[in-house]
């Protein structure tokens, strides 16, 4: 319950190069599962919204897509989905891969994404809070160099070392982020963890078994889509969704010898989809063609993202 008193309410934008541990981040923020994770980079598509409470406050946490030189107009409409999201933030997280930026002076590239964005911050007037990521076992003297050298940009508001993944230094910068927030009347009821249709929540975690079971095999090369969702008499859900791919030699891999590859793929999904969603799932899945579906603006629209500018 919102305590007595007046409430605030703000949006957080946690930005950051790709595989920093966004996801991580917002699914441990929020205490549920929210957004798709992987081992795999630009495994967030779209700009996803979870949602938690602190006290009088609540704020809504915005899962970008990582920031990188785009190639493709998918990819370049996941960056602009990602400056979105944090020009309409009123607070920014930076989350930076602590580890990997110390590995070198420059942090290879997720340095050069990383040097990207704290240009991007400053050319919109912004600054951020640098959460630096995965400092676990990490050793005080490389810690103190990142912090020293991030900070010499001047984009930093305040500085945290944290661990995504176990939750080591995060309720310290909850704190910090509930103190920022503006006053202002709750946006969603308290138990809404996240705002994210079903049918888009139902594509991601297929995709996310799709791209843990295939990283090798078909990397960035297929998006999922629920085309059908219908609530049965008895409180189970029927979903369809389609598996695309760009050429038939990726469709193979999907389906596997004798469908085996797809089935596994569905029956993991399912039982993920039974426990978020509380109730019985029957889960088809359909793979089809579709070339160049990562140029396709349509495509982004079913992603919950815009088409790019230009």
């Amino acid at each position: 319950m919102a305590e007595p008193g007046p409430t605030r309410c703000g949006v957080v934008a946690v930005v950051g190069a790709p595989n920093a541990g966004k996801s991580t981040l917002v699914n441990q923020m929020v205490g549920a599962k929210v957004a798709i994770v992987t081992h795999k980079v630009q495994t967030t598509r779209t700009r996803l919204r979870g949602i938690f409470q602190e006290g009088a406050a609540q704020i809504i946490l915005v899962d970008t897509p990582g920031i990188f030189a785009p190639r493709r107009k998918l990819d370049q409409a996941m960056v602009e989905a990602a400056w979105g999201g944090a020009e309409d933030a009123d607070e920014i997280v930076l989350l930076v891969d602590a580890p990997r930026h110390a590995e070198t002076d420059q942090g290879g590239k997720a340095g050069e994404d990383t040097a990207r964005i704290i240009e991007g911050l400053k050319a919109r007037g912004r600054t951020a809070v640098l959460a630096l990521n995965k400092i676990d076992g990490m050793k005080r003297e490389p810690l103190l160099e990142l912090i020293a050298k991030f900070n010499e940009t001047g984009a930093f508001s305040e500085t945290f070392l944290i661990s995504a993944l176990t939750g080591e230094g995060v309720a310290e910068m909850r704190q910090y982020l509930v103190s920022r927030m503006p006053e202002g009347p709750w946006l969603y009821p308290e138990d809404q963890p996240a705002d994210v249709t079903q049918r888009l929540l139902a594509a991601e975690v297929t995709r996310e078994k799709l791209i843990l079971r295939l990283h090798d095999e078909l990397p960035y090369a297929a998006t999922v889509e629920t085309e059908t969702w219908k609530d049965l008499k008895d409180g189970s859900a029927r979903i369809e969704q389609t598996v695309f791919v760009e050429r038939d030699s990726q469709k193979a891999i999907v389906l596997g010898k004798g469908g085996r590859t797809i089935k596994e793929i569905g029956s993991e999904a399912r039982t993920e989809l039974e426990e978020l969603l509380g109730r019985k799932v029957h889960l088809f899945l359909f793979v089809k063609v579709r070339e160049k579906w990562a140029e396709d603006p349509e495509r982004f629209r079913m992603m919950g993202l815009e088409a790019p500018k230009g």
